[in-house]
């Protein structure tokens, strides 16, 4: 039996559905891929120039200290994901999830809302949501919604222009609701609430098989927890074309492209 066959196997048979997703998720829907300095800039010329790295964008101290430079990175990826249509893959595996006793859970580093997008009801974003703004100043422990803001940008520089989105009760500055490197003052209970709600609903269904995509070790948030949601019986199918190994050695690895591999799973599954 094949390791595709033998991942089939693990999905047809399962309970339940736990869809872990890191970045590499999204790169079929045609997002960028910030793996490495190289990929970064490839996206973002404008920071190759200026020699900022995505780990140094992504700090959170730039919303004191430039604002104008945060928020025009993080207004051009609202932008995009805004845009951004989730590829077949997101159907692919809501359909796997909807044939189990238990339905489908999402746990993701992603911060783009694809998932939602794509029609999940359940996701938990353990980094939390581009699509939701805090204060910068945290006069308040609100968390609200973005829908309504748009910040507008200078291409070539990648700068945001003003007004800048500001706090509904103080008037400062807002930042989006995401976890960043080196980051203190990130609102937390919007996540905490959807992982306290995934732990629940795992406990419910021991017999769930975990499907993992787009999780790599630079960050193994991700990684991580499906290794350990499926330790016990390991019923773990990792997709992964670059670091497709599984740490204690139990599951099936797949080393290929995400949507690629899940069309052919569909296939046999079907």
């Amino acid at each position: 039996m094949s390791e595709l066959e033998r991942a089939a196997e693990l999905i047809d048979g399962a309970g339940a559905l736990l869809v872990c997703a890191g970045a590499g998720m999204g790169v079929d829907s045609g997002l960028p891929d910030f793996r490495g300095d190289e990929g970064f800039w490839t996206a973002y010329p404008p920071y190759e120039r200026l020699g900022i790295s995505f780990v140094e964008l992504a700090d959170p101290r730039h919303f004191a200290e430039d604002p104008e430079l945060a928020w025009g990175f993080y207004g051009h990826r609202l932008a995009l994901y805004r845009d951004t249509v989730p590829h077949e893959g997101f159907r692919i595996l809501l359909s796997w999830g909807a044939r189990t006793p238990g339905g489908t859970r999402v746990f993701t580093s992603n911060v783009d809302g694809q998932f939602q997008k794509a029609g999940y009801p359940h996701v938990a974003e353990a980094h939390g949501s581009i699509h939701h703004l805090q204060c910068f100043a945290r006069c308040t422990g609100e968390i609200w919604a973005a829908d309504d803001i748009e910040v507008p940008f200078d291409k070539d520089t990648m700068r945001a222009l003003k007004p800048l989105p500001s706090c509904p009760r103080c008037g400062g500055l807002a930042r989006p609701n995401i976890l960043m490197f080196g980051d203190y003052d990130w609102l937390e209970r919007r996540s905490q609430a959807q992982l306290d709600e995934l732990t629940a609903w795992r406990r419910a269904h021991r017999d769930l098989v975990v499907v993992e995509l787009g999780a790599g070790q630079a960050v193994p948030t991700v990684r991580r927890y499906a290794e350990l949601a499926s330790a016990a019986t390991g019923s773990l199918v990792r997709v992964n074309p670059r670091e497709p190994r599984i740490r204690h050695g139990r599951g099936v690895s797949l080393a290929s492209n995400g949507l690629d591999t899940l069309k052919a799973l569909d296939a046999l599954l079907s």
